[in-house]
């Protein structure tokens, strides 16, 4: 019984090897013991999918993760609650501050860990294909624009028929990680059209608002005249259209992920160890798709568990990205995750 189990279990290893052949003879860095964490839902398939090939390799090691949005993740880590949080924003300078202090004194480090394209999912009866500029979705979600058939909109569709269904905006109700890439994007982009700050709180007036990503989609599926900003993933689950965005070369790009690593590739890094990204939206290159969204874990960099360490530092191999491609995000480019895999086996 023993050899059927373990002939099994190295048929499933080999079937895992073939969908991702270069990360075949890489090593798992396997540890003994339980690590936590939670926080984005835009991440989630990707965590679950790690922690199932993770738990498949090591058997002595528990992984959990609570998807309870990115605001909740990082006061629970704050609190001290679990090993990492994820979250689609970096840590701002208070956050940051406190978590040194949660961590003994060190600093926490940002491990850019998923990215993938944030999309404008719409619903518009007669409306397929739809291609908004950043000033244009700045004017709907300021409530400047009301209506599908309005001037600006028909001037970045001028071969598309627009109806004067009126516009019913969707955004995050929870403190989000997507909001604040969303509106940091829209304060960069077209910062001449909207009048209010980046944040994780949605700042603006109107709209309907939706705690949790596959909430909102839901919302913008059962609502004729619906837009809102969701992680690609859930859009394409839920059978959304998404619009093309304009970039500064006056093209318009689809929501890919290989258009939103493109964007990524060209970010800033903030340091040698706290790997957090700057998206300069304005100057990106041609095809690049402007609207991404990089999910951080957030870790102490000393004090994490063997099992945190050895975990995220999976996550960030190629093996760990060839499965997050799989649940349906972007790997990161390669440079990238170099650096980022090898923070995450420095953790102490």
């Amino acid at each position: 019984m023993k050899k059927l189990r373990a002939a099994a279990l190295a048929a499933l290893l080999l079937l895992s090897a073939c969908d991702e052949p270069v990360a075949s003879a890489e090593p798992v860095p396997c540890a003994s013991g339980e690590a936590r964490g939670q926080g984005s839902s835009a991440q989630a398939s990707a965590l679950n999918e790690w922690i199932r090939q993770y738990q498949i390799a090591c058997s002595q090691a528990a992984v959990a993760y609570a998807s309870s949005g990115s605001g909740a993740g990082v006061r629970a880590f704050l609190a001290g609650t679990g090993d990492f949080a994820g979250t689609d924003a970096p840590l701002n300078d208070a956050d940051r501050a406190a978590a040194a202090t949660r961590c003994g004194g060190e600093p926490a480090v940002h491990l850019p860990l998923v990215i993938g394209p944030i999309a404008l999912a719409h619903n518009v009866a007669g409306v397929g294909e739809l291609r908004l500029r950043p000033a244009t979705i700045a004017k709907i979600f300021s409530g400047r624009i009301t209506s599908w058939n309005d001037r600006a909109i028909a001037a970045d569709n001028p071969d598309t028929v627009l109806p004067a269904t009126p516009i019913r905006t969707v955004h995050r109700e929870d403190s989000s990680g997507t909001t604040a890439n969303f509106t940091r994007f829209l304060a960069d982009a077209a910062r001449a059209d909207w009048p209010f700050p980046a944040a994780s709180d949605w700042p603006a007036p109107g709209g309907l608002a939706r705690a949790g990503s596959d909430r909102l989609a839901s919302a913008i599926t059962r609502t004729d005249g619906a837009i809102g900003y969701v992680e690609a993933s859930y859009a394409r689950v839920n059978e959304l259209a998404t619009a093309l965005i304009g970039d500064a070369y006056d093209d318009f790009v689809p929501p890919t992920d290989e258009a939103a690593a493109a964007a990524v590739a060209a970010a800033t890094v903030a340091g040698a160890d706290d790997l957090r990204l700057t998206i300069a939206y304005p100057r990106l290159r041609s095809g690049a798709y402007p609207l991404v969204q990089v999910t951080y874990e957030v870790v102490c960099r000393t004090g994490a568990s063997e099992v945190a360490r050895g975990f995220l530092t999976y996550a960030a191999s190629r093996a760990g990205q060839a499965a997050a491609q799989r649940a349906g995000y972007a790997p990161l480019p390669d440079t990238l995750r170099n650096r980022v895999h090898a923070a995450a086996a420095d953790l102490r």
